[in-house]
């Protein structure tokens, strides 16, 4: 017989990169700690990124900004986001971050982008085209109505 309480213990406590556990420690941190300025604190985890993704972010936060203005600005696991509502719309996740090869926006499940029975709520960022940014705001809007 397999003893489940060593399997268990590995895979809650095992599975999980530093970098996982450490936006796990930010996300307890913004729920359980006081409530700040959204956009304030968006603003700090921009300027403590690596150039490359604060830039994009920086970029980001101002379509996101000009495209739904009334999305609030507040940080989601420790990364940049907007909310509807109270809920969560639409993230940006940095490449360093997760040490990833890409930086990505994300949106969830209150964004209003369903079409059909399958569609993607992450997007891969590589650079700001204008043909990227142009693809952003439409889904920016779309997300926020």
């Amino acid at each position: 017989m397999t003893d489940m309480t060593n399997a268990t213990t590995a895979t809650t406590t095992g599975g999980f990169t530093d970098e996982e556990r450490d936006a796990m420690k930010e996300r307890a941190a913004e729920v359980h700690g006081k409530k700040g300025d959204g956009l304030v604190e968006l603003l700090g985890k921009i300027a403590e990124m690596e150039d490359a993704d604060r830039v994009m972010a920086e970029r980001l936060h101002m379509l996101v900004s000009d495209a739904a203005p009334d999305l609030t600005p507040k940080t989601w696991y420790g990364m940049p986001a907007y909310a509807k509502d109270g809920k969560v719309v639409l993230f940006f996740k940095p490449a360093a971050k997760f040490k990833a090869r890409y930086a990505t926006i994300g949106f969830s499940d209150s964004a209003a982008l369903d079409d059909g029975p399958m569609w993607p709520t992450e997007f891969a960022l590589t650079e700001l085209t204008t043909a990227a940014e142009d693809r952003i705001v439409s889904l920016v809007k779309q997300a926020a109505a």
